[in-house]
């Protein structure tokens, strides 16, 4: 039994002792008005009679009646002062009654905040989990839109030059090692590749606008100022500043996403243009070829198996220490402000 329950039971049972001591001084107080009306009798009949044995019997009457009256006030007495001690221990158990009305109704409001607090935390963590629900549906549905814009074939310029006024540079095995991998990449089919070579300034406009690619790669001689050397027509070097460079890709169609200078010191050019492309790919100091041809090649493969722009410029650099080439941090990849590496992708899955 709850406490409050024993309180209010504690109450009921004095309730009714009380009501029972009011009964017995309810008939205390009959008697002595009964007997008060004895008296009254006793004292009219004294009046009237001449008879000193009525007057004596009625004298001893109204004394019996006298001491009875006497009685019957000493029990109401006694019966008042029960009652007020009852009442006394009623007020004391209803204040208990009250006081742990209260302390229920407390524990009740601290139970009900409790409860809207915890209902409020569940609302909002159903909110979070809903939300980063929708998030995820979104980034899906942003990679579903992303891959179905993506061409159903990309295709790679390989742009040569290779000057006779400047050292031999192995293009036309790099050029190999590129064709190769992506032939054996697992979407092959979805990647064209072109080549032009012993490029000239005069070529380099034209070959972009019969291939339209969607990369250029150079491979090539480049200073550490950031200038590239083209060929003139008599085969010898002819050099092209950043600025020019940067000239002409503003021109080129928004198909052209990524451009690559598979030369030394071309990271200057690559940091240059990364604001008319989406992606550029330089080199921070001088090169090796076999390192050039490592690099290039894995990352082609790279991409024709589906690879995003980050994954596959990271598998291109993990060629080089693989084949023993200290030259992994010579590549350096540059994406245009708001891009993310990880998120491009140039070959659509099939």
């Amino acid at each position: 039994m709850a406490l409050i329950d024993t309180y209010r039971t504690n109450v009921a049972k004095k309730r009714e002792q009380i009501s029972k001591l009011f009964s017995e001084k309810a008939k205390e107080n009959e008697k002595i008005a009964a007997t008060r009306t004895k008296i009254e009798r006793a004292s009219d009949a004294i009046r009237k009679t001449k008879s000193s044995a009525t007057i004596k019997s009625k004298t001893n009457d109204i004394t019996r009646a006298e001491k009875d009256i006497t009685t019957s006030e000493k029990k109401i007495a006694v019966l008042e002062k029960q009652i007020a001690k009852l009442e006394k221990e009623i007020a004391d158990e209803q204040k208990k009654v009250e006081r742990e009305e209260k302390k229920i109704h407390d524990q009740r409001i601290k139970a009900e905040a409790e409860m809207q607090k915890k209902t409020q935390h569940q609302i909002l963590e159903l909110n979070k989990t809903i939300q980063r629900h929708a998030d995820i549906h979104s980034n899906l549905q942003n990679q579903i839109d992303e891959l179905q814009k993506l061409p159903k074939t990309i295709t790679v310029l390989f742009l040569a030059s290779n000057p006779v006024d400047t050292p031999s540079l192995r293009l036309d095995a790099e050029c190999r090692a590129i064709q190769e991998m992506i032939m054996k990449s697992e979407y092959r089919d979805t990647i064209k590749f072109e080549s032009r070579w012993a490029v000239r300034t005069s070529d380099l406009l034209q070959a972009i606008n019969e291939v339209n690619p969607d990369i250029i790669h150079f491979s090539g001689h480049e200073d550490d100022d950031g200038t590239l050397a083209f060929e003139n027509p008599d085969g010898e070097c002819k050099l092209v500043t950043k600025k020019a460079m940067a000239q002409t890709i503003m021109t080129l169609s928004d198909k052209v996403r990524l451009i690559f200078f598979n030369a030394c010191f071309s990271a200057i050019q690559a940091e240059n243009i990364v604001k008319y492309v989406d992606i550029a790919i330089g080199m921070n100091t001088s090169i090796g070829d076999e390192a050039a041809l490592v690099f290039a090649s894995q990352f082609y493969s790279s991409i024709g198996f589906g690879k995003s722009i980050e994954v596959s410029f990271n598998q291109a650099k993990a060629a080089l220490m693989l084949e023993g080439i200290p030259e992994e941090t010579t590549p350096e990849l540059f994406v245009r402000d708001g891009l993310q590496a990880n998120s491009i992708i140039l070959v659509q899955p099939e």
